[in-house]
């Protein structure tokens, strides 16, 4: 599809729901890759199911982590996804190969992973009661972010479009604005309600393009912000915002904020019910609220980078919201008219001859002149929403879909091969020799994938004892999540199928009741009488 034909002249934000992505276990997070062709949704039996998302489809299954994956990003190239689950532990993994490179392990919950933007080397990390860290994948090392108030660890952080700066904010509404390279201290402000008093910073979002960032505070008020106004503002500046976006009817508090991909909107997500909340960011007006199921609560928004469509997780379904497609079928042909009746059609002389024999001989002029042109059909222009504002150039080496192998999963038999009976005992015996190679082959006569390496994050004065804001929800949340798990001890839920004891009519252990009983004697006796009657014969 060609992307500048996308930018149409009506509204640029969906308008309904566009049906769902059902992931098999329950979605607790998602997000899209740069170009928006995947979306990775983490999962609360800990695997990331990997969605093609033009053809909606599934393209891969990730058994990532044992909990429930919490936070999940993707690396600026698409190869790589970084994520977080609510056992404190954060794993790199190579998206082709499914194995996971890196893992860290941490003294308290993740709230937040998020890969430098232009650095896949970095990773920025916000554990619960603590200062964010940002890790060095190379060389397994970390580096502890300075904070405002070292009583006030319930900081937040995340980094600026390209990565040159980090953004903390606290519970006592200061922001620091830090060096990427030095963790030096080039700005700061603080969030204030009108008067002096302060509130919590919840969480700060960048806009894909342009300067603008939102900051999401406990007071139920989205602030926008230009960056490059708290830059010149410097240290304990008092920068105003250009918007202050919220719902005054219901005072709704937020759960998830983020930016449209072209940053013109700005999308929220209720704390209450399922609900999405769209600002246009220029005006500071509301345009659209997008309903959902009624009882429900939202878990995360996710905005595609380069179409008016929006994902967002409830009750562990993925919702796809995105703008009603009316067919305008004068778009393709001018003269094209829809008829509410049948109309007889008059036709024009030689309108369907093969040869028109009327025709006068065209004049030799551009028609020609244009044929002997070389038309170049080889060299394609970069896609401008895929490009940033200092590149020229599309990635080249970037991952935009995943090969899919066909999975068969009920054979059908070959129609030229023997019958089935024949083969059966000689299946019989090669299945103990097949048996035992299979089992020696998991052993480790196959060559063995290579371990991840796993590295201890020390982190002083950090609680223990923390428990993740997922595993605290209030309500029967706790029993979904065993039901929806998968059971200790398999990677899979085809896995354990096959082996499921079978229940067979006289097995031992299994009390037959009733007509049951009798039927399976009368079988039984059946062979019993046969036998006998050629006994009499011989």
């Amino acid at each position: 599809m060609n992307l500048e034909l996308l930018e149409s002249f009506g509204q640029n934000y969906p308008e309904e729901a566009d049906g769902t992505l059902d992931c098999i276990s329950m979605a607790l997070t998602c997000t899209f890759n740069r170009w928006g062709t995947l979306l990775a949704v983490g999962c609360n039996d800990g695997r990331i199911v990997i969605w093609d998302f033009l053809t909606r489809g599934i393209a891969k299954i990730i058994s990532a982590h044992i909990h429930p994956v919490c936070s999940l990003c993707w690396s600026r190239d698409g190869h790589k996804l970084v994520s977080a689950s609510t056992d404190n532990i954060v794993s790199q993994w190579d998206v082709l190969s499914g194995d996971c490179d890196q893992r860290f392990r941490f003294p308290s919950p993740i709230l937040k992973v998020q890969y430098h933007p232009r650095d896949q080397n970095k990773v920025l990390v916000c554990p619960m009661k603590s200062a964010p860290v940002m890790l060095t994948l190379s060389d397994s090392k970390h580096v502890v972010l300075p904070v405002d108030d070292d009583s006030d660890l319930n900081v937040v952080a995340s980094f600026d479009r390209r990565g040159e700066y980090i953004y903390t904010g606290n519970a006592k509404g200061k922001i620091l604005v830090l060096k990427t390279d030095s963790q030096d201290l080039v700005a700061s402000f603080r969030v204030t309600t009108g008067t002096s008093n302060t509130t919590a910073i919840k969480s700060i979002e960048f806009a894909r393009k342009g300067s603008c960032f939102l900051i999401n505070t406990a007071d139920r008020i989205i602030r926008v912000y230009d960056g490059r106004e708290i830059l010149t503002c410097g240290r304990d500046g008092e920068p105003e915002p250009m918007q202050k976006l919220q719902d005054l009817v219901n005072r709704t508090p937020w759960k998830k904020c983020c930016f449209s991909g072209d940053g013109e909107y700005i999308v929220a997500g209720s704390a209450r019910q399922h609900a999405l909340y769209i600002w246009e960011k220029s005006i500071g007006n509301l345009v659209k609220i997008l309903h959902g199921t009624r009882g429900e609560l939202l878990l995360d928004v996710a905005w595609h980078p380069v179409r008016p469509i929006i994902a967002s997780i409830s009750s562990g379904v993925v919702s796809i919201w995105a703008q009603n497609q009316v067919e305008n079928w004068s778009a393709f042909a001018p003269d094209f008219k829809e008829l509410d009746e049948n109309v007889e059609y008059e036709e024009r002389e030689s309108e369907f001859d093969i040869e028109d024999e009327d025709k006068s001989e065209p004049e030799q002029t551009g028609a020609d002149a244009a044929e002997d042109e070389e038309v170049d059909v080889t060299s394609v222009d970069p896609i401008a929403a895929f490009c940033s504002s200092d590149e020229e150039l599309e990635d080249s080496k970037a991952l935009l879909y995943l090969p899919i192998a066909p999975e068969v999963e009920d054979p059908e038999e070959n129609p030229y091969g023997p019958p089935p009976d024949a083969v059966q005992t000689s299946l019989m015996d090669e299945g103990a020799s097949s048996e035992k190679k299979r089992q020696s082959s998991a052993d480790g006569s196959q060559p063995p994938k290579k371990k991840p390496k796993t590295t201890n994050i020390e982190l002083q004065g950090v609680p223990n004892d923390e428990v993740h804001p997922l595993l605290g929800v209030k309500g029967d949340g706790k029993s979904k999540k065993k039901q929806a798990g998968r059971p200790k001890g398999s990677k899979g839920k085809e896995k354990d199928s096959p082996f499921k004891p079978k229940l067979y009519k006289g097995d031992r252990g299994l009390p037959l009741e009733g007509s049951a009983k009798g039927k399976v004697q009368a079988e039984l006796s059946q062979p019993l009488a046969a036998g006998g009657a050629i006994s009499e014969l011989l």
